[in-house]
């Protein structure tokens, strides 16, 4: 019997419960692969972490990211949750206001911020390219639209970290009544390697707390919906970015996302000279031990 510590957070949550679930087990540096997949599919998130011992002397801490049927070697909310639980149980210490993820992905910055009492957490997201291509939209991206009003910027295909077809709504209720088909956006993140579709658009008010509404579909990961998504958050980034320079978006704003799904987050985005970072808040709801026996 292995006993090891064990967090259940709320990443990027707003209010009570209105995040993304996240698991995380730290001191389970002896677990096998095949141990850590197995509890990770028992546990039943979208995402379980493994927070160890940094194997680079930059790095901070070192992070491994299980779905319940795969590794993966990057994810926006299980960065941002491991990092909280690394600072509030003391297993990583700041430098310089920020710390040094090492995933598989390599490594990766985060920093620091205070607002309202709250801690944020930004992490850098990894360089962005659009892999769209000069020839016409797929036919599996029209099937997965042919539902929704679509604003003034086409659609593109970038891939940061993660894959994701990026796509602008005409308006902010147009986003938050689409009824998506997801059989159809299925087969199009097949055909395309994607996760699916992240869709947006623009807040219909000046005062609503956010600047951009946001809904991913990731059916390349068996997710209908996700609630809170930091990769999908960092690829729209980059692809406002490259549209519009010089827009009003251009330093960054605020998202709400997962309303539609009876959750309420909140992401903060920042676009500087230094990169994109994508973060937001992080609560702590059940922490403790855990108590697995490794049969595997």
């Amino acid at each position: 019997m292995s006993t090891l510590r064990y967090a259940h957070l709320d990443v990027f949550t707003h209010g009570l419960g209105g995040g993304n679930h996240l698991g995380v087990v730290a001191g389970a540096e002896h677990w096998s692969d095949e141990a850590m997949q197995h509890f990770a599919r028992w546990n039943n998130l979208v995402e379980t972490t493994y927070l160890l011992p940094p194997q680079d002397a930059a790095a901070s801490y070192r992070v491994r990211i299980f779905t319940p049927s795969r590794e993966i070697p990057f994810a926006g909310h299980p960065s941002i949750g491991t990092a909280h639980i690394a600072l509030e149980w003391g297993l990583a210490r700041p430098v310089d206001g920020g710390l040094i993820q090492q995933c598989a992905l390599g490594l990766l910055p985060i920093r620091l911020h205070h607002r309202d009492d709250q801690r944020l957490l930004l992490l850098k997201a990894p360089p962005a390219t659009d892999v769209t291509g000069h020839h016409p939209l797929p036919a599996e991206l029209q099937l997965a639209l042919a539902h929704v009003h679509c604003g003034a910027l086409a659609p593109a295909l970038i891939d940061g970290g993660r894959r994701w077809w990026v796509v602008e709504c005409a308006s902010e209720a147009a986003l938050r009544h689409w009824q998506p088909d997801h059989a159809a956006i299925a087969a199009l993140a097949e055909a395309s390697q994607s996760m699916g579709i992240c869709a947006f658009a623009r807040a219909d008010t000046a005062d609503a707390g956010y600047q951009l509404v946001v809904r991913a579909f990731g059916a390349g990961a068996g997710i209908q919906e996700d609630p809170a998504s930091g990769a999908a958050n960092g690829v729209l980034a980059y692809y406002l970015r490259q549209r519009e320079p010089d827009g009003p978006l251009a330093r960054g704003y605020r998202v709400s996302q997962g309303r539609e799904i009876g959750h309420d987050a909140a992401l903060q985005v920042v676009i500087g000279d230094d990169g994109i970072w994508v973060g937001g808040a992080t609560r702590t709801v059940v922490s403790g031990q855990l108590h697995w026996p490794l049969t595997v």
